[in-house]
């Protein structure tokens, strides 16, 4: 039995159309709801999107920003119920898909040029 079309029908109606088209290299702000107790709040993580893995219903993409000196890494699933919404901040011009490198550098190093800038 080939459950193929029908596991392709269900990741189909998991996915969001409000999410907007962003590359590797943009700088985004994603608004993700967190729950502390029996709260729920919107916290929002800005920084570079230094990888995307896209496999349908379950993508992800993973943000760097650096905060009080320490690098800090996020994984987000991008179709997730839990993710608000996503801003893209400033678009990147990068050659490449996964910038890792990006995690032994710091400082001015450690930008990337803007679309604007060219």
């Amino acid at each position: 039995m080939n459950t193929a079309p029908q596991i392709q029908a269900l990741e189909a109606a998991q996915l969001r159309t409000d999410i907007p088209a962003f590359r590797t290299g943009d700088s985004v702000r994603v608004h993700y709801k967190i729950v502390e107790g029996d709260k729920e709040r919107v916290q929002v993580f800005q920084g570079l999107v230094i990888k995307q893995h896209r496999a349908g219903a379950r993508s992800s993409f993973t943000v760097r920003k650096v905060s009080f000196s320490v690098g800090v890494e996020r994984i987000f699933p991008l179709y997730s119920p839990r993710i608000e919404k996503i801003e893209i901040v400033g678009k990147g011009i990068v050659r490449r898909s996964r910038l890792f490198y990006l995690r032994s550098l710091q400082g001015k190093a450690a930008r990337l040029r803007d679309q604007k800038d060219t």
